[in-house]
């Protein structure tokens, strides 16, 4: 079954005609994603590929299409109004993969999008959502993935695809993999989504892939300990990252104390979770379960 996204999914692209969006667009298509609509402002009436209407706002998609996902691609300022609108629009969920969105328009999207209720937000400045032979809605490329039933979550992008590929290669298979997005602030975090796994049939273990920066993996460890009762495996990047260097994206930042590797390893540790030095040592762990 998976989670977030699968055969039910009802696609609508912001930013479709862009060069990113056309181009991710395409791939979701040929993946056999359910992508019915694009949004365009002022291009309402074309057709993307031939074969996609193409809509000025979510809302009219909605309305004719049905949509009821929406990923976007628009660039950094029009983002934040693009996460908004599509909750608005009464959307369940919306991926934003745009990245170097203004933490402060961030901040204002995702109030809103917790005032209203009802729309789960993935990202900023994520790689989207994967449910293999199902649903492909983001930037991952498709070709590594195998279905099976470990769930991947990670705030990293280029590492989700490099561990998803040793999943695939190690004859496993995922379940689900999401990317939570690595900006200060975002609307989906690791106890959000390991909620959704616990209750997910088809996810039988979990790879978390975390980094220095926040406090997200403590959180999770805390929640792990208390409540989630399926095989995890940690693993955190960054760990030579020097105090006050950032590493890879705006969230991967050591503030004094806070964000350490000492301390995140240090709460898997005290959950229990097995934390690997390395990406195919925990999917090893995985494997050996």
């Amino acid at each position: 079954m998976g989670i977030l996204v699968g055969k039910d999914t009802r696609l609508v692209v912001s930013g479709i005609t862009g060069r990113e969006g056309s181009s991710h667009a395409q791939q979701m298509l040929e993946y056999g994603t359910p992508l019915v609509a694009g949004v365009t402002p002022g291009r309402g009436g074309q057709k993307f590929q031939d074969s996609v209407p193409i809509f000025d706002s979510v809302a009219e998609a909605v309305e004719k299409e049905g949509v009821n996902t929406s990923i976007i691609f628009v660039p950094p300022p029009f983002a934040a109004d693009s996460i908004v609108e599509a909750t608005a629009a009464g959307l369940r969920l919306v991926i934003c993969i745009t990245e170097g969105v203004p933490v402060l328009d961030t901040a204002r999207a995702v109030k809103y999008v917790e005032e209203q209720g009802g729309t789960r937000l993935i990202g900023p400045n994520c790689p989207g959502v994967m449910t293999p032979d199902e649903a492909k809605v983001g930037i991952m490329p498709a070709n590594i993935f195998r279905r099976g039933n470990v769930g991947v979550v990670s705030r990293s992008g280029t590492l989700t695809y490099e561990v998803v590929d040793v999943i695939t290669k190690a004859g496993l298979g995922v379940s689900t993999c999401v990317g939570i997005g690595g900006d200060p602030i975002i609307g989906t975090s690791f106890v959000d989504v390991l909620r959704m796994f616990a209750a997910d049939d088809q996810t039988e273990a979990v790879l978390l892939i975390g980094e220095i920066g926040g406090t997200d993996e403590e959180t999770a460890a805390a929640y792990i300990k208390a409540e989630f009762k399926k095989p995890l495996f940690a693993f955190i990047s960054g760990r030579s990252a020097p105090p006050g260097k950032r590493m890879g994206h705006a969230g991967a930042i050591i503030s004094g104390t806070m964000g350490t590797p000492q301390a995140k390893i240090a709460a898997f540790t005290d959950a229990g979770v097995p934390v690997a030095d390395t990406l195919a040592e925990m999917v090893q762990m995985a494997k050996n379960r």
